[in-house]
């Protein structure tokens, strides 16, 4: 019996998270039978099932052709969206690693970079796991090679005491390796990267004289790095490193019913994952991601100006902010949801700032007091929970 990608979550109960290409196994090998098309070498699947992994089918299932029918596929599937965003970002970021050219992707904190880096290894060379995650502690090692010493100091340079990197398996294996913030790395770490993605190999001096001496990239071989914008200047990158990497922007969700319903999905999500049932009230989840936005863009819906915080008020904050009254109504029931918001809401707002206290008091005394006013009983409730913000 094929295991559905729901169930295969389920079927896993000593791992929170499960990776892409396990999470979504199903789908990676019901895509690869229905598009026989032509693939870049190394590739699992053709670059138009990427897009449609990531992007979903439409709403629509997808018929398996008959001739590519099996027992351990099923025979129609609709293969859901999984990043919300613009599908010519994702169709750029497709073509850029068909051919074999690094993609760094840029935005805000929590826009989905990293998830989306996850789904293109995943659905492009069947492994997400070749990551770097970039630090100020991140060494040349992390991107080249390293030794075993005890083998080293017992046997000398040899094959057996080299430790590839993340990137040097991906070049041996013709696959993605990733680098999670990359300006997180010292400039003179990052520059060992500038070699790579141009000559595409990695010399080992000290294996000299022996046929391990340098490794050459397989077909296949490129690297997804991620950099937030906010973290600009932390470790500049090099003119000669940016111009290996074609930059793609990941910004916010702009529909907000797309918003919406993303949170509401992740938010499930985890509060399933902590043993209890998703209990908020649509009401309360569209009247949190309205704060979210109008805090973020610093204009609301209706025209009103909102001073912005100078934190980032992401999407993957109003999950995590949703997750918590999910959890909170399932295990510390207590009153109106809505009560916690606030609190909730002042927690986020506080991170970078102590002024930002000031600016959301701001916005409860300017949008929240005018919805309020305008008759509505949510934002009334909300305004009326003002006192709760100090």
């Amino acid at each position: 019996m094929t295991m559905t990608d729901d169930q295969a979550t389920a079927a896993a109960p000593d791992r929170q998270v499960l990776a892409a290409e396990e999470r979504y196994a199903t789908e990676l090998a019901f895509l690869a039978a229905y598009d026989a098309g032509p693939r870049p070498p190394g590739w699992l699947l053709t670059p138009r099932a990427v897009v449609t992994f990531i992007c979903g089918s439409g709403g629509e299932p997808l018929d398996l052709p008959k001739e590519r029918r099996s027992a351990d596929l099923p025979s129609r599937l609709k293969v859901e969206a999984k990043f919300v965003g613009e599908r010519s970002l994702v169709e750029r970021c497709v073509v850029t690693l068909a051919g074999e050219r690094g993609l760094l992707l840029v935005g805000e904190p929590g826009t989905a970079k990293s998830m989306l880096s996850e789904l293109l290894a995943a659905a492009v060379c069947g492994t997400s796991g070749l990551t770097v995650q970039g630090t100020a502690g991140t060494t040349e090692d992390a991107f080249r090679y390293g030794w075993n010493y005890a083998l080293l100091l017992a046997q000398g340079p040899s094959r057996g005491a080299l430790v590839d990197s993340p990137v040097l398996t991906a070049m041996r294996t013709g696959r993605v390796a990733r680098v999670e913030e990359i300006t997180r790395c010292l400039p003179e770490v990052q520059d060992a990267l500038v070699s790579i993605l141009s000559d595409r190999r990695v010399s080992v001096p000290e294996l000299a004289g022996t046929g391990d001496a340098q490794v050459a990239a397989a077909p296949g071989f490129t690297v997804i790095a991620t950099a937030n914008l906010r973290d600009r200047g932390v470790s500049e990158m090099s003119a000669a490193l940016k111009r290996r990497f074609s930059f793609e922007t990941v910004g916010p969700i702009a529909d907000a019913t797309a918003e919406t319903a993303l949170v509401r999905r992740q938010a499930t999500a985890v509060v399933q994952r902590a043993g209890a049932a998703f209990g908020v009230d649509d009401a309360v989840l569209e009247a949190l991601v309205t704060v979210f936005r109008d805090l973020r863009t610093g204009r609301s819906d209706e025209g009103w100006d909102v001073e912005r915080p100078g934190t980032v008020m992401s999407t993957a904050e109003a999950v995590q902010v949703a997750a918590s009254l999910g959890v909170a109504t399932a295990y510390l029931p207590a009153g109106d949801v809505l009560d916690l918001v606030p609190g909730h809401l002042l927690g986020v707002v506080r991170k970078d700032d102590p002024a930002d206290h000031g600016r959301l008091l701001g916005y409860w005394d300017g949008p929240v007091r005018r919805r309020a006013e305008d008759g509505s009983a949510m934002w009334r409730r909300l305004w009326d929970l003002r006192d709760n913000l100090r």
